[in-house]
């Protein structure tokens, strides 16, 4: 699809600025950094202007039908070598998407290679080496030849520790350079993609690699060659994590420190051996990318009000439970952040830590060494805390430690695997603690999911009609307020998803009376959930559903995290 021109877009430029550009093409690979000077408000109207000035038209890639046949016949290298694609072969003429309009050479190449008279038509760099990693896959560069290349290019990863390595065949194998950019692309891809963990998998057709992005999965397309490298990269990465690369048999942890593109990304790398080869899954905690606000998560105002009295109590137990991924740790550090002062002092015990808080005092788990959570929390009794963190209440000696931090003055913050908030009650009974110990002790409890938002860029309203949607969602309270909802579609923003990011959403159980009876008698969970309800607990379907209301997730989103009450 070519674009609609715009006047400004169809300007010649003059030498001056033509100049301009093709140093600044020569020099960045974009025209980014210059486009103002040109003249024009985007990248996308300064290239335009270019291609009219060189004779080419601008091609939106993402609206483009691909002729895969086209691609079928095409040299690989030159796609890598001089960052074009081939759109569309029609007998003698090839129609050819190329980033950098003024490399003739790359026409000439082509021309020579296919024996084709080549149409050239400009796109995007940054969405043409998108549209190069979905057909040819993440990593193919490397293996294609990056090292041929004339230039060097930095892949602008760092690692902030010091490696060390043996002189072994697999050592040496997996810091050979084609193996160093390969991983490199890898990590660098799900940082750009905002992936939160990496999935490297064992098939016994070769190597997958997918990336979880805003909570699902993706299937990032791998060259078959790279299969070949599957050995030298997991090497390389045990490499990087400080881990031993001759254990093959027995599950293995470590962390990266590096620096991507000039931001500060710690990984957490698992590897496990699985049938076809060790499988390795990488946790993305992007540092940068962190903001840990109470408004920032998604809370609406009601709750937010609600949830701020209780982490400003004096003493207690405030639990938030959920599903591993479902943004426990963030709520707790945000509610950390919010209350902390010169006149509080805060200590964590974690497992791991997985982000580093400013006026906080955090102490990482070691259970080898019998630092557990419940050996961590009687030590951090003896500090004088007035707010304590526990990762994660796991064992009854965990939580009979919590109640007694909580019975002595203390405020505790920790987290619990339970599918809703009323659950939190049972779930320390079932552990032994007595129950007139909980009732007591706990103040309130967050359950919470996270939902992928909207983008906002290609959102669309329609109108839902009642036979469409769930029987528990509020028809009438979306027809007298918003009167519709949104829909996905996709676009160039959020790479065709319809989604940009997520958002929580949240149950807050604040401790009643009522709550405090049934709890002491060990009552089910769905009287105490009822008992709550009627105490004004708005459940995790109820706020997914006035999120829908809002505009900024989707019905199929809320229908994916939770459960009808």
């Amino acid at each position: 699809m070519i674009f609609a021109q715009t006047s400004a877009e169809k300007s010649i430029l003059d030498a001056r600025k033509l100049k301009i550009a093709r140093e600044a093409q020569t020099r960045d690979g974009s025209l980014q950094l210059v486009a103002r000077e040109l003249g024009f408000d985007s990248e996308e109207q300064a290239l335009a202007a270019v291609g009219a000035t060189l004779g080419m038209d601008i091609v939106d890639l993402a609206k483009t039908k691909i002729d895969l046949g086209a691609l079928g016949s095409f040299p690989i290298k030159l796609i890598h070598r001089h960052l074009v694609f081939p759109l569309e072969a029609d007998g003698d003429s090839l129609r050819l998407a190329i980033g950098n309009p003024f490399d003739l050479h790359a026409l000439d190449a082509v021309g020579a290679a296919t024996g084709r008279s080549v149409v050239p038509v400009v796109a995007l760099p940054a969405e043409l080496a998108k549209l190069i990693k979905t057909h040819l896959g993440v990593g193919a560069e490397t293996v294609e030849g990056l090292l041929a290349q004339t230039e060097d290019r930095d892949s602008g990863v760092e690692v902030l520790d010091d490696i060390e390595w043996d002189h072994s065949e697999a050592a040496e194998m997996a810091q050979e350079a084609s193996v160093v950019r390969l991983v490199n692309e890898i990590l660098t891809e799900a940082v750009e993609n905002r992936a939160s963990d990496i999935h490297i998998e064992a098939q016994e057709e070769g190597m997958k690699v997918r990336y979880r992005i805003d909570g699902v999965l993706q299937k990032q397309p791998m060259p078959p060659e790279i299969n070949r490298f599957q050995s030298a990269i997991i090497s390389r990465l045990k490499i990087m994590a400080r881990l031993n690369i001759a254990e093959k048999r027995v599950p293995q942890d470590g962390r990266i420190k590096l620096k991507v593109q000039g931001r500060e990304i710690d990984i957490r790398v698992s590897i496990i051996p699985m049938l076809h080869g060790e499988g390795v899954v990488m946790r993305v905690l992007d540092k940068d990318r962190m903001s840990f606000s109470l408004r920032g998560i998604g809370m609406d105002e009601d709750i937010y009000a609600e949830f701020g009295k209780l982490i400003s109590l004096p003493h207690g137990i405030i639990l938030v439970t959920g599903p591993t991924g479902s943004g426990k740790t963030t709520t707790l550090y945000s509610a950390l952040n919010e209350i902390k002062s010169e006149d509080t002092k805060i200590i964590t015990t974690e497992d791991p830590i997985e982000y580093q808080l400013n006026g906080i005092n955090q102490i990482q788990v070691h259970t080898k060494v019998g630092l557990t959570f419940a050996a961590s929390l009687r030590a951090i009794l003896r500090h004088d805390p007035d707010v304590v963190l526990v990762g994660e209440i796991r064992d009854l000696e965990t939580a009979e430690n919590a109640v007694q931090a909580s019975l002595t003055g203390h405020l505790v913050f920790s987290t619990l695997h339970t599918n809703d908030a009323a659950g939190a009650f049972m779930r320390l009974a079932d552990m032994g603690v007595e129950p007139f110990l909980v009732c007591s002790t706990v103040e309130g409890v967050m359950a919470q999911r996270l939902v992928r938002t909207l983008c906002k860029e290609c959102r669309q309203e329609t109108i839902p009609s009642q036979k469409d949607v769930p029987d528990d969602f509020p028809f009438d309270e979306c027809m007298e307020t918003a009167g519709h909802v949104y829909a996905p579609t996709g676009c160039r923003a959020c790479r065709g998803t319809g989604y940009s990011g997520r958002v929580g959403i949240y149950e807050l159980l604040v401790a009643n009376d009522e709550v405090r009876a049934l709890a002491s008698e060990r009552a089910p969970t769905n009287l105490v959930k009822q008992a709550a309800i009627r105490g004004g607990m708005r459940t995790l379907r109820q706020d997914g559903w006035r999120k829908v209301i809002q505009g900024r997730t989707t019905i199929d989103e809320v229908l994916r995290v939770t459960k009808a009450d």
